[in-house]
C-alpha cells in the first residue's frame, strides 16, 4: 500500500485522492489531473479498460517522486537522460547478420502455447501457470549462453515478471520489454491474448534467442523483460522501474513491445506521447534501416502501456506499436484475440527492429 506520508503529501497538493483506502479497493489515475479513484478490480474493466481508457494503478507505489511525475505533464518534466542518441547508425552490418538468423518458427509455436491458456489474467491460476511455463521457456532459450541469467521478479500479486540479463562491458542497461498477461475483464473469462500481448512477448523472446545463440557480447548490458499485471494498471513494470530508480541503475533506453501482430497498413508506428523524443528519432533511424520503411507517428494516451512506467521513473523510453491506433486489432480484450488473427509479417518487422535496436543501442 501507499506510505501514509506519501498519500498525505500528494493529497495536500491536490495530486492524489485523500480518501482513505477501503479493503479490496485500488487507487488508479487516468490522467495527470486525475487525483485518483478508489475502485474494485471489476471496475477497472467496467470504467476504463473496456472503454479504451488508459489508467495506472498507483496503490502500491512508494516513491513520492514517481507519483509526482505521474501527476505532471511530460512537457513540464525535467529529463534525466544520461546519453545522447546518435543521428546515424554505425553497426548495420553486424545487426543485419543477427537479423538474418531470426525466424518465425519459434514465435509461432510460443504464441500458440501462450494463447492456449484459458487466460493469462494476473489474478488467475492459469495466469500463474503461464508465468511458470514462460519462465522455463526463457531459461531454456537463454541457456545456450552461460553468461545470461534469468530470474523471476516477484510482486505483491502472484504473477511474477521475468528478466533475462545479457552482461555487457558496462553496467549501463539497454532494455526491450513486453507484458505477457492478458484480460477480457475477469480472472475466469477466456482471454487468449494472441496479439495483446503474446505477439510482443514472442518478439522480445526471439530477439533474445538470436543474440544468445550468436554469442553477442554487447558494450552495454542488455535486459529482456516480460511483465505481469500490465492489464491491471502497469503493475509489473511499475514495480521494476521504481526499483531500478531507487537502486540508481543507469537505464540508457527502453523499448516497449505491446501488440506487434496486426498491421493493415504494413507500417509500424512510433508512439510519441509519454516517450523520449530523442530516442524516438533514434528509433526512426532503426525502423527505417532494419524494416525498410519509415514508421508512422501517433499517440496512445495516459497509461496505455509499460513505457509509461519507464518514463515516469525518468528513463528514456520508446513504444513501437503495430500500426496507427485506429488501425489496430479489433479483437483485443475479447475471446477472439486468437492466433489465426495474427499477421506474421508484422511480427517479423518487430523482431527486425528490436534486434536492430538492441545492437545499435548497446554501443551508445
Amino acid at each position: 500500500m501507499l506510505f501514509p506520508t506519501v498519500i498525505a503529501a500528494l493529497a495536500a497538493s491536490g495530486q492524489l485522492a485523500a480518501a482513505a483506502p477501503q479493503p479490496g479497493l485500488r487507487l488508479v489515475k487516468t490522467s495527470e489531473e486525475d487525483p485518483g479513484q478508489w475502485v474494485t478490480e471489476e471496475q477497472k474493466w467496467e470504467l476504463f479498460k473496456s472503454k479504451g481508457i488508459g489508467f495506472i494503478d498507483v496503490t502500491d507505489i512508494k516513491s513520492e517522486k514517481f507519483l509526482q511525475r505521474l501527476s505532471t505533464k511530460p512537457s513540464a518534466r525535467v529529463s534525466g537522460r544520461l546519453v545522447d542518441f546518435p543521428t546515424e547508425l554505425s553497426h548495420i552490418e553486424e545487426a543485419n547478420g543477427f537479423i538474418a538468423s531470426a525466424s518465425l518458427e519459434g514465435p509461432q509455436s510460443w504464441l500458440s502455447s501462450l494463447a492456449e491458456y484459458h487466460t493469462r489474467h494476473y489474478q488467475s491460476e492459469s495466469g500463474q501457470e503461464a508465468a511458470q511455463w514462460f519462465f522455463e521457456l526463457v531459461t531454456e532459450i537463454a541457456s545456450v549462453n552461460p553468461a545470461i541469467t534469468v530470474e523471476q521478479f516477484e510482486h505483491s500479486f502472484n504473477q511474477p515478471s521475468i528478466i533475462a540479463r545479457l552482461p555487457g562491458a558496462s553496467e549501463q542497461l539497454v532494455i526491450a520489454g513486453a507484458h505477457y498477461d492478458s484480460t477480457t475483464g475477469s480472472a475466469t473469462s477466456r482471454s487468449p491474448g494472441a496479439d495483446d500481448n503474446a505477439s510482443g512477448s514472442v518478439t522480445v523472446l526471439e530477439s533474445l534467442r538470436v543474440l544468445a545463440e550468436a554469442g553477442f557480447s554487447p558494450q552495454s548490458t542488455i535486459e529482456f523483460h516480460w511483465y505481469g499485471g500490465e492489464e491491471a494498471g502497469l503493475l509489473g513494470s511499475a514495480d521494476i522501474f521504481a526499483e531500478y530508480s531507487a537502486q540508481g541503475k543507469n537505464v540508457t533506453s527502453y523499448l516497449n513491445q505491446d501488440m506487434a501482430g496486426y498491421s493493415p497498413s504494413g507500417t509500424p508506428t512510433i508512439i510519441e506521447d509519454y516517450s523520449d523524443p530523442d530516442l524516438n528519432e533514434f528509433m526512426n533511424l532503426v525502423i527505417t534501416e532494419y524494416t525498410g520503411q519509415a514508421p508512422n507517428r501517433d499517440s496512445c494516451g495516459y497509461g496505455c502501456s509499460d513505457h509509461a512506467s519507464a518514463t515516469a521513473n525518468d528513463f528514456p523510453a520508446a513504444f513501437i506499436f503495430e500500426d496507427l491506433t485506429d488501425q489496430t486489432s479489433p479483437y483485443i480484450h475479447t475471446p477472439n484475440d486468437t492466433p489465426d488473427t495474427i499477421m506474421w509479417e508484422a511480427v517479423e518487422r518487430h523482431i527486425q527492429l528490436t534486434i536492430g535496436y538492441l545492437v545499435e543501442a548497446s554501443y551508445i
